[in-house]
């Protein structure tokens, strides 16, 4: 199990870049099943994944 510094460090890695695609949507969804559930910072980063699909899918 990764600690929560861990999971926020390889998210913030995986979308440094601005050309977003699915390998990296699905490895985001992996990370934030190493969170609790009540995590607040899964919660949050949940949010953020969320809007950057929606920035994806509007770029394409």
């Amino acid at each position: 199990m990764l600690t929560e510094a861990q999971v926020q460090r390889s998210f913030r890695k995986l979308f440094s870049k601005t050309d977003f695609n699915d390998d990296q949507f699905a490895k985001a969804d992996e990370l934030l099943e190493e969170l609790r559930p009540e995590s607040p910072l899964r919660h949050r980063l949940t949010q953020e994944l969320d809007e950057l699909r929606k920035m994806a899918s509007s770029r394409q």
